[in-house]
């Protein structure tokens, strides 16, 4: 299960508690930024395999090799750890999607876009998870920041896809449902890579199979969008 509080936006939910000292000092700077780093990589593996109920501080500090009383320092209560989590992953999704602009080619950007989704699919799998359980649940954290963030954004890019087929450079798609599309084709990766490796007689995903998997979605999606 996860907390009923308030959800916050991403960068709000991003932020940790930090003295301003910590911030004007590069030097500390630099520690916090590393702690936070192996905090935030930590909790996204308990959070995945526990679940937020079944995760506690403690687990988490013992994951990141940090005392649990940096954990408080720095984000002070699961709570806010788990939105860290979530805000984390959210951010790192929509950043690659500000490629998709009038003036860029359509083939280079949905490509782009497409790659890096399927390469934190691959170097990210737990924060996917997180996110996969949130969804699953309810969204009752970052439920405002769907339609606050995320709806925006892709309404943004959607006109511009939809620019891209009025003007005849690409094949006419549903330009909303084909974000749905590579979401799923790209997470799924992540998501249910037990079953994806099951199938594949895996026990583990390797370098080469993501490599694969990435080609194949990359070829996929493209000549569905005529590109």
């Amino acid at each position: 299960m996860t907390p009923h509080a308030k959800p916050t936006s991403t960068r709000a939910a991003a932020a940790p508690t930090a003295t301003p000292a910590a911030e004007e000092d590069p030097i500390k700077g630099q520690i916090r930024k590393s702690n936070e780093n192996r905090i935030l990589a930590a909790a996204e593996k308990v959070f995945a395999r526990a679940g937020f109920g079944g995760a506690t501080m403690a687990a988490i500090a013992m994951a990141s090799g940090l005392p649990k009383a940096n954990l408080h320092y720095y984000f002070g209560s699961k709570d806010v750890l788990y939105r860290a989590v979530l805000a984390r992953t959210l951010g790192d999704w929509l950043a690659p999607a500000q490629g998709i602009t009038a003036e860029a080619a359509p083939r280079a950007a949905l490509e782009q876009y497409i790659r890096v989704k399927m390469a934190l699919s691959a170097q990210r799998p737990d924060g996917s998870k997180v996110f996969a359980n949130e969804m699953l649940n309810g969204a009752p954290v970052v439920k405002n920041i769907l339609t606050t963030e995320l709806r925006p954004l892709v309404v943004e890019k959607t006109a511009v896809i939809q620019g891209w087929i009025d003007a005849g450079r690409m094949a006419p798609v549903d330009a909303t449902h084909l974000f749905f599309t590579i979401w799923a084709a790209t997470q799924t990766y992540a998501d249910f890579d037990v079953q994806v490796c099951a199938v594949l007689g895996r026990k583990a995903l390797s370098k080469k199979d993501h490599v694969r998997a990435t080609e194949h979605v990359v070829s996929l999606l493209m000549r569905g969008c005529g590109l």
